[in-house]
Protein backbone atom coordinates (compact mmCIF):
# COMPACT_ATOMS: atom_id res chain seq x y z
CA UNK A 1 0.00 0.00 0.00
CA UNK A 2 1.33 3.42 -0.96
CA UNK A 3 2.24 5.69 1.95
CA UNK A 4 -0.20 8.43 2.88
CA UNK A 5 1.81 11.43 1.65
CA UNK A 6 2.56 9.87 -1.73
CA UNK A 7 -1.09 8.88 -2.18
CA UNK A 8 -2.34 12.36 -1.38
CA UNK A 9 0.17 13.85 -3.84
CA UNK A 10 -0.44 11.39 -6.68
CA UNK A 11 -4.22 11.16 -6.45
CA UNK A 12 -4.70 14.61 -7.91
CA UNK A 13 -1.90 14.52 -10.47
CA UNK A 14 -2.73 11.28 -12.31
CA UNK A 15 -5.61 11.01 -14.75
CA UNK A 16 -6.09 7.26 -14.34
CA UNK A 17 -8.80 5.42 -16.18
CA UNK A 18 -11.87 6.34 -18.10
CA UNK A 19 -15.56 6.29 -17.36
CA UNK A 20 -17.76 3.63 -18.86
CA UNK A 21 -21.20 4.53 -20.12
CA UNK A 22 -24.16 4.72 -17.77
CA UNK A 23 -27.80 5.05 -18.70
CA UNK A 24 -30.07 8.02 -19.30
CA UNK A 25 -33.35 7.77 -17.41
CA UNK A 26 -35.13 11.04 -18.02
CA UNK A 27 -34.79 13.37 -20.96
CA UNK A 28 -36.11 16.93 -20.96
CA UNK A 29 -35.19 20.02 -22.91
CA UNK A 30 -32.78 22.31 -21.05
CA UNK A 31 -33.40 26.00 -20.48
CA UNK A 32 -30.35 28.20 -20.13
CA UNK A 33 -29.70 27.58 -16.40
CA UNK A 34 -28.74 24.04 -15.47
CA UNK A 35 -27.76 22.64 -12.07
CA UNK A 36 -25.70 19.45 -12.08
CA UNK A 37 -25.80 17.28 -8.95
CA UNK A 38 -23.10 14.59 -8.62
CA UNK A 39 -23.28 12.09 -5.80
CA UNK A 40 -21.74 9.03 -4.12
CA UNK A 41 -22.55 6.89 -1.10
CA UNK A 42 -20.97 4.10 0.93
CA UNK A 43 -17.51 4.54 -0.55
CA UNK A 44 -16.11 2.59 2.46
CA UNK A 45 -12.46 3.70 2.26
CA UNK A 46 -12.15 2.26 -1.26
CA UNK A 47 -9.51 4.75 -2.36
CA UNK A 48 -7.80 2.33 -4.73
CA UNK A 49 -9.63 0.53 -7.54
CA UNK A 50 -10.73 -3.04 -6.91
CA UNK A 51 -7.90 -5.45 -7.80
CA UNK A 52 -7.88 -6.88 -11.31
CA UNK A 53 -8.32 -10.36 -9.84
CA UNK A 54 -11.27 -9.44 -7.61
CA UNK A 55 -14.24 -11.79 -7.83
CA UNK A 56 -16.57 -8.76 -8.19
CA UNK A 57 -16.01 -5.29 -9.65
CA UNK A 58 -12.51 -6.17 -10.88
CA UNK A 59 -10.60 -3.01 -11.78
CA UNK A 60 -13.51 -0.68 -11.00
CA UNK A 61 -13.57 2.41 -8.81
CA UNK A 62 -10.70 4.45 -7.43
CA UNK A 63 -10.88 7.96 -6.03
CA UNK A 64 -8.27 9.29 -8.50
CA UNK A 65 -10.54 8.36 -11.37
CA UNK A 66 -13.54 9.85 -9.60
CA UNK A 67 -11.65 13.10 -9.06
CA UNK A 68 -10.62 13.16 -12.71
CA UNK A 69 -14.21 12.63 -13.83
CA UNK A 70 -15.58 15.32 -11.51
CA UNK A 71 -13.00 17.76 -12.82
CA UNK A 72 -14.03 17.00 -16.40
CA UNK A 73 -17.69 17.60 -15.59
CA UNK A 74 -16.90 20.88 -13.84
CA UNK A 75 -15.14 22.07 -16.97
CA UNK A 76 -18.27 21.32 -18.98
CA UNK A 77 -20.94 22.57 -16.56
CA UNK A 78 -21.09 25.92 -14.77
CA UNK A 79 -23.08 24.96 -11.65
CA UNK A 80 -22.07 21.65 -10.07
CA UNK A 81 -22.75 20.16 -6.64
CA UNK A 82 -20.84 17.14 -5.27
CA UNK A 83 -22.51 15.24 -2.41
CA UNK A 84 -22.14 12.02 -0.41
CA UNK A 85 -24.66 10.04 1.64
CA UNK A 86 -22.36 8.57 4.27
CA UNK A 87 -20.27 5.53 5.22
CA UNK A 88 -17.09 7.07 3.92
CA UNK A 89 -15.27 5.11 6.65
CA UNK A 90 -14.42 1.39 7.03
CA UNK A 91 -13.68 -1.31 4.51
CA UNK A 92 -9.99 -1.25 3.49
CA UNK A 93 -6.57 -0.91 5.18
CA UNK A 94 -6.71 2.83 4.46
CA UNK A 95 -9.29 3.12 7.22
CA UNK A 96 -7.50 0.67 9.50
CA UNK A 97 -4.35 2.80 9.38
CA UNK A 98 -5.67 6.35 9.01
CA UNK A 99 -9.18 6.19 10.47
CA UNK A 100 -10.89 8.10 7.68
CA UNK A 101 -8.56 11.10 7.69
CA UNK A 102 -7.24 10.46 4.17
CA UNK A 103 -10.77 10.00 2.80
CA UNK A 104 -11.98 13.32 4.18
CA UNK A 105 -8.84 15.14 3.06
CA UNK A 106 -9.26 13.86 -0.49
CA UNK A 107 -12.97 14.66 -0.51
CA UNK A 108 -12.05 18.17 0.58
CA UNK A 109 -9.55 18.41 -2.28
CA UNK A 110 -12.34 17.31 -4.62
CA UNK A 111 -14.51 20.09 -3.16
CA UNK A 112 -17.40 17.99 -1.93
CA UNK A 113 -20.22 20.27 -0.82
CA UNK A 114 -21.56 18.06 2.00
CA UNK A 115 -21.91 14.51 3.30
CA UNK A 116 -24.31 12.66 5.57
CA UNK A 117 -23.21 10.74 8.66
CA UNK A 118 -23.16 6.98 8.11
CA UNK A 119 -23.16 4.38 10.87
CA UNK A 120 -19.57 3.37 10.06
CA UNK A 121 -18.37 6.88 10.80
CA UNK A 122 -18.65 5.79 14.47
CA UNK A 123 -16.44 2.72 14.12
CA UNK A 124 -13.44 4.18 15.97
CA UNK A 125 -15.54 6.06 18.53
CA UNK A 126 -16.66 9.65 18.89
CA UNK A 127 -13.32 11.35 19.46
CA UNK A 128 -11.71 9.63 16.48
CA UNK A 129 -14.68 10.64 14.33
CA UNK A 130 -14.39 14.23 15.55
CA UNK A 131 -10.63 14.29 14.91
CA UNK A 132 -11.03 13.02 11.36
CA UNK A 133 -13.97 15.35 10.71
CA UNK A 134 -11.81 18.34 11.63
CA UNK A 135 -10.03 17.75 8.30
CA UNK A 136 -13.24 17.98 6.27
CA UNK A 137 -13.67 21.33 4.52
CA UNK A 138 -17.39 20.72 4.00
CA UNK A 139 -20.40 20.19 6.31
CA UNK A 140 -21.12 16.76 7.79
CA UNK A 141 -24.88 16.48 8.29
CA UNK A 142 -27.30 14.56 10.51
CA UNK A 143 -30.29 16.59 11.73
CA UNK A 144 -31.73 13.73 13.80
CA UNK A 145 -28.59 13.04 15.85
CA UNK A 146 -28.36 14.76 19.21
CA UNK A 147 -24.69 15.42 19.99
CA UNK A 148 -24.81 17.70 23.03
CA UNK A 149 -22.05 16.96 25.57
CA UNK A 150 -20.20 14.71 23.12
CA UNK A 151 -17.05 15.28 21.02
CA UNK A 152 -19.34 15.64 17.99
CA UNK A 153 -21.11 18.73 19.33
CA UNK A 154 -20.43 21.40 16.73
CA UNK A 155 -18.92 18.85 14.36
CA UNK A 156 -22.15 17.38 13.00
CA UNK A 157 -24.54 19.99 11.61
CA UNK A 158 -28.28 19.74 11.01
CA UNK A 159 -28.34 21.70 7.76
CA UNK A 160 -26.62 24.28 5.63
CA UNK A 161 -27.66 26.61 2.80
CA UNK A 162 -25.77 27.36 -0.39
CA UNK A 163 -26.54 29.89 -3.12
CA UNK A 164 -25.67 28.84 -6.66
CA UNK A 165 -27.14 29.21 -10.15
CA UNK A 166 -29.19 32.14 -8.86
CA UNK A 167 -31.12 30.07 -6.29
CA UNK A 168 -30.85 29.04 -2.64
CA UNK A 169 -30.44 25.34 -1.91
CA UNK A 170 -30.99 23.87 1.54
CA UNK A 171 -29.30 20.63 2.57
CA UNK A 172 -29.99 18.50 5.63
CA UNK A 173 -28.86 15.05 6.73
CA UNK A 174 -30.58 12.06 8.31
CA UNK A 175 -28.76 9.21 10.05
CA UNK A 176 -29.97 5.68 10.65
CA UNK A 177 -31.16 4.67 14.12
CA UNK A 178 -28.05 3.66 16.04
CA UNK A 179 -29.61 1.14 18.44
CA UNK A 180 -28.78 -2.36 17.27
CA UNK A 181 -26.62 -1.00 14.45
CA UNK A 182 -23.60 0.47 16.26
CA UNK A 183 -22.07 -0.69 19.54
CA UNK A 184 -23.30 1.75 22.25
CA UNK A 185 -19.72 2.01 23.52
CA UNK A 186 -18.85 3.74 20.24
CA UNK A 187 -21.78 6.16 20.14
CA UNK A 188 -21.70 7.27 23.77
CA UNK A 189 -24.32 9.94 24.52
CA UNK A 190 -25.25 10.54 20.86
CA UNK A 191 -29.02 10.25 20.47
CA UNK A 192 -30.70 9.12 17.26
CA UNK A 193 -34.15 10.67 16.94
CA UNK A 194 -37.19 10.15 14.75
CA UNK A 195 -36.14 10.94 11.15
CA UNK A 196 -39.67 11.78 9.96
CA UNK A 197 -40.18 14.39 12.68
CA UNK A 198 -36.79 15.95 12.05
CA UNK A 199 -37.22 15.89 8.28
CA UNK A 200 -40.49 17.80 8.62
CA UNK A 201 -38.78 20.32 10.88
CA UNK A 202 -35.83 20.79 8.55
CA UNK A 203 -38.03 21.28 5.49
CA UNK A 204 -40.14 23.84 7.31
CA UNK A 205 -37.05 25.72 8.48
CA UNK A 206 -35.34 25.65 5.09
CA UNK A 207 -38.46 26.63 3.13
CA UNK A 208 -40.00 29.16 5.49
CA UNK A 209 -37.11 30.75 7.35
CA UNK A 210 -34.18 30.21 4.96
CA UNK A 211 -36.29 30.82 1.82
CA UNK A 212 -34.73 27.91 -0.06
CA UNK A 213 -35.83 27.17 -3.62
CA UNK A 214 -34.60 23.55 -3.48
CA UNK A 215 -34.29 21.15 -0.54
CA UNK A 216 -31.95 18.16 -0.72
CA UNK A 217 -31.79 15.44 1.95
CA UNK A 218 -28.62 13.39 2.37
CA UNK A 219 -29.91 10.23 4.00
CA UNK A 220 -28.25 7.17 5.49
CA UNK A 221 -31.55 5.52 6.38
CA UNK A 222 -31.51 2.96 3.55
CA UNK A 223 -33.45 2.77 0.30
CA UNK A 224 -36.38 0.41 1.02
CA UNK A 225 -37.16 -2.22 3.67
CA UNK A 226 -39.78 -4.96 3.85
CA UNK A 227 -40.25 -4.23 7.56
CA UNK A 228 -42.79 -1.36 7.83
CA UNK A 229 -41.39 -0.42 11.24
CA UNK A 230 -38.10 0.69 9.68
CA UNK A 231 -37.98 4.15 8.15
CA UNK A 232 -36.40 4.22 4.70
CA UNK A 233 -35.94 6.78 1.94
CA UNK A 234 -38.94 5.69 -0.11
CA UNK A 235 -41.23 5.83 2.93
CA UNK A 236 -39.82 9.18 4.01
CA UNK A 237 -40.39 10.65 0.55
CA UNK A 238 -44.02 9.53 0.65
CA UNK A 239 -44.64 11.04 4.10
CA UNK A 240 -42.77 14.36 4.10
CA UNK A 241 -43.64 17.29 1.86
CA UNK A 242 -41.11 19.70 0.44
CA UNK A 243 -38.05 17.54 -0.26
CA UNK A 244 -36.94 17.76 -3.88
CA UNK A 245 -34.28 15.07 -3.77
CA UNK A 246 -33.20 12.34 -1.33
CA UNK A 247 -29.70 11.02 -1.98
CA UNK A 248 -29.45 7.84 0.04
CA UNK A 249 -27.01 5.30 1.38
CA UNK A 250 -26.61 2.35 3.75
CA UNK A 251 -28.31 -0.40 1.72
CA UNK A 252 -25.73 -0.33 -1.11
CA UNK A 253 -28.54 -0.18 -3.66
CA UNK A 254 -27.56 0.22 -7.31
CA UNK A 255 -30.25 2.35 -8.92
CA UNK A 256 -29.91 3.29 -12.56
CA UNK A 257 -31.63 6.59 -11.79
CA UNK A 258 -33.95 8.25 -9.30
CA UNK A 259 -37.29 6.79 -8.31
CA UNK A 260 -40.12 9.33 -8.36
CA UNK A 261 -42.27 9.28 -5.20
CA UNK A 262 -45.47 11.29 -4.76
CA UNK A 263 -45.59 13.00 -1.37
CA UNK A 264 -48.73 13.97 0.62
CA UNK A 265 -49.21 17.30 -1.17
CA UNK A 266 -49.18 15.57 -4.56
CA UNK A 267 -45.77 16.92 -5.47
CA UNK A 268 -42.84 14.67 -6.37
CA UNK A 269 -39.67 13.71 -4.56
CA UNK A 270 -36.74 12.01 -6.29
CA UNK A 271 -35.05 9.16 -4.39
CA UNK A 272 -31.70 7.81 -5.54
CA UNK A 273 -28.66 5.77 -4.46
CA UNK A 274 -25.47 4.68 -6.25
CA UNK A 275 -24.40 1.34 -4.80
CA UNK A 276 -21.10 1.33 -2.91
CA UNK A 277 -17.31 1.53 -3.02
CA UNK A 278 -17.11 4.42 -5.49
CA UNK A 279 -17.93 2.14 -8.41
CA UNK A 280 -20.46 4.64 -9.72
CA UNK A 281 -20.88 8.39 -9.73
CA UNK A 282 -24.50 9.49 -9.96
CA UNK A 283 -25.62 12.54 -11.88
CA UNK A 284 -28.85 14.54 -11.94
CA UNK A 285 -29.29 17.67 -14.06
CA UNK A 286 -32.08 20.13 -13.30
CA UNK A 287 -33.15 22.64 -15.91
CA UNK A 288 -33.99 25.15 -13.23
CA UNK A 289 -36.52 27.42 -14.90
CA UNK A 290 -38.57 24.42 -16.03
CA UNK A 291 -38.12 22.47 -12.80
CA UNK A 292 -39.07 25.32 -10.47
CA UNK A 293 -42.20 25.98 -12.51
CA UNK A 294 -43.25 22.32 -12.49
CA UNK A 295 -41.29 19.98 -10.22
CA UNK A 296 -41.99 16.95 -12.39
CA UNK A 297 -40.24 18.44 -15.43
CA UNK A 298 -36.76 19.64 -16.32
CA UNK A 299 -35.03 16.54 -14.92
CA UNK A 300 -32.37 14.39 -16.55
CA UNK A 301 -30.49 11.60 -14.80
CA UNK A 302 -27.47 9.48 -15.58
CA UNK A 303 -24.67 7.57 -13.91
CA UNK A 304 -21.05 6.73 -14.68
CA UNK A 305 -19.37 3.43 -13.98
CA UNK A 306 -15.78 4.23 -13.13
CA UNK A 307 -13.48 1.71 -14.78
CA UNK A 308 -10.25 0.94 -16.55
CA UNK A 309 -9.13 2.66 -19.73
CA UNK A 310 -10.36 0.85 -22.81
Amino acid sequence: MMDRRSFLRQTFTVGAGTVLAGSSLYSRSKPNTSLTILYTNDTHARLDPFPENATQYAGLGGIARRANLVNQIRKQEKHVLLLDAGDVFQGTPWFDVYGGEVDLQLMSEMKYDAMAVGNHEFDNGLQAFADAASLAEFPILAANYGTRNTPLDGVIRRFFVKETAGIKIGFFGLGIGLDGVVDPKLTGAVQSRDPEIWANGMVRSLRKFQNCDLVICLSHLGYRYDDPRRMDDVTLAGKVDGIDLIIGGHTHTFLDGPEIITNPSGSQTLVTQMGHSGIRLGRIDLALETYLENRGDGISADYYTIGQAS
